[in-house]
């Protein structure tokens, strides 16, 4: 006989809710939500009920992975009486929520243990069915209809966490590292580029300038000769070189850079200015001749 009985001439259980009847401590019948009479002189007494309801339990299970990081697990199996079970999930278990959390820790602590951390997490839905399947196969021969099993939660010990969580922005940091070197790498490209452009760009006016330069001293002296037939073309370039000097004297004292430039204003040194001129063509046509004969 149970603990606690009490006996009743009606008995009126709630929706969704059986009541157990027993006479004279033998099961009798289940009394039905609604009105129900009791015979209390026969002996008959209403001793338990059952909810017909979908319930849930929440089971916290602590085990340890494959790289022997201990984490908390909590599941939640949502389960039911069968109604063509009543006897059974009366009788043959006393408690029921019990039994279930020991199924649940049984087939935990024998998945979980196979599986490295991060498969755990990635395989939550694969331990979830086989406890459900266990359960399922266990239970029903209790009279309990296993409806869902959930894994809500994986929780590592918080050195775990805070080791993944530096992982995680230390892998970030060095993606990001990586994405800032090859933003760098393309400025300083392009900036490479475009000095390299201007300076080809620049080589090139000054090119030309050099180029309408000498064009102009050659009409100069031709056009000079042609007019005096008495001077010749030394004295010419000579003269050419004396005006060049001026103006290149000129473009300096009317520069507003802040600079000091020294040069030798004596009469004597445009002529050697020419001299230096001759002498640098001369060692140049000796070369090319040099290297024509080789």
């Amino acid at each position: 006989m149970r603990d606690a009985m009490f006996c009743y001439c009606i008995a009126c259980p709630e929706q969704e809710t059986v009541a157990i009847v027993e006479r004279c401590g033998e099961f009798s019948h289940i009394a039905q939500p609604g009105f129900n009479f009791i015979d209390c002189c026969c002996g008959a007494c209403v001793t338990g009920s059952l909810s017909l309801r979908v319930q849930q339990l929440d089971v916290k299970c602590e085990t340890k992975t494959q790289d022997n990081v201990f984490m908390t697990l909590v599941i939640s199996v949502q389960y039911q009486v069968r109604k063509d079970a009543l006897y059974d999930a009366y009788y043959k278990l006393t408690n029921a929520k019990q039994q279930i959390s020991a199924y649940v820790f049984d087939e935990v602590r024998a998945a979980v243990p196979k599986l490295t951390l991060d498969d755990a997490y990635e395989m939550k839905d694969d331990i979830a069915k086989t406890i459900k399947d266990a359960l399922a196969k266990n239970m029903s021969v209790y009279g309990y209809l296993i409806i869902h099993v959930l894994v809500n939660d994986l929780v590592p010990a918080q050195k775990v966490r805070d080791a993944m969580n530096e992982i995680n922005a230390a892998r970030r940091l060095r993606v990001a590292a990586a994405e800032k070197a090859e933003a760098q790498k393309l400025a300083i490209v392009k900036a490479a580029e475009a000095d390299a452009e201007a300076k080809f760009l620049h080589g090139q006016g000054i090119a030309r300038q050099r180029q309408a330069i000498i064009h102009g001293l050659r009409d100069s002296v031709a056009d000079f000769k042609n007019g005096v037939e008495s001077v010749s073309s030394k004295e010419v370039l000579s003269l050419m070189l004396i005006t060049q000097y001026f103006d290149t004297l000129r473009d300096l004292g009317t520069s507003n850079r802040a600079s000091t430039v020294f040069l030798n204003h004596a009469p004597s040194g445009v002529a050697d200015i020419a001299s230096q001129i001759r002498n640098s063509f001369m060692e140049a046509s000796a070369a090319d001749v040099g290297r024509k004969i080789q």
